[in-house]
């Protein structure tokens, strides 16, 4: 398989892996082509690779920024700006749980906090506490979870893991 060939394939297989988890393909894309281009690149040059409008590869450009996967550089001489994504696999897997916890788990145990507050006068509203309750317990297990594995280095993880593979098997 020519390198070609192998990238756009890898470019494909990211921006569907992206998309099941939520993520707009054409940002998974972009992120892939920069994960896999090793010097950082303009959005010309971006739009140009992956066949995307000027607007669609700013406006993800601009999001990967926000969620802390790809940053910008400013070259000397050159008036274009330059992008490039973090490297090391491990720091792309924590940025990400960083960013789904903040942008899905946070809130929704903000809400399940409130949530607790409804008045128990009835079977029904008895109910609803505690699922709501036992909701909350569970996203809070979860929240800890990922806090310890975005604290947690490689080896410990990798090592944890196999541990618990060991044990299963």
């Amino acid at each position: 398989m020519k390198l070609a060939e192998a990238k756009q394939e890898f470019i494909q297989a990211w921006g569907t892996l992206g998309s099941k988890w939520g993520v707009n393909r054409t940002m998974a894309q972009v992120h892939s082509l920069l994960l896999i281009t090793p010097n950082s690149i303009s959005a010309d040059e971006v739009m140009e690779e992956l066949n995307i409008s000027r607007g669609n590869a700013n406006m993800n450009l601009r999001a990967l920024i926000d969620w802390g996967l790809i940053k910008k550089e400013l070259k000397p001489g050159e008036r274009r700006e330059f992008f490039y994504a973090e490297k090391d696999i491990w720091k792309v897997a924590r940025q990400i749980m960083r960013e789904r916890k903040r942008r899905e788990l946070d809130p929704l145990q903000q809400i399940l906090n409130e949530l607790k507050n409804v008045e128990q006068d009835t079977e029904e509203a008895k109910a609803f506490y505690e699922m709501v309750n036992e909701l909350s317990s569970f996203t809070n297990r979860a929240n800890q979870t990922l806090d310890t594995l975005m604290s947690s280095e490689e080896n410990w993880f990798l090592n944890s893991f196999m541990k618990l593979m060991k044990a299963k098997g």
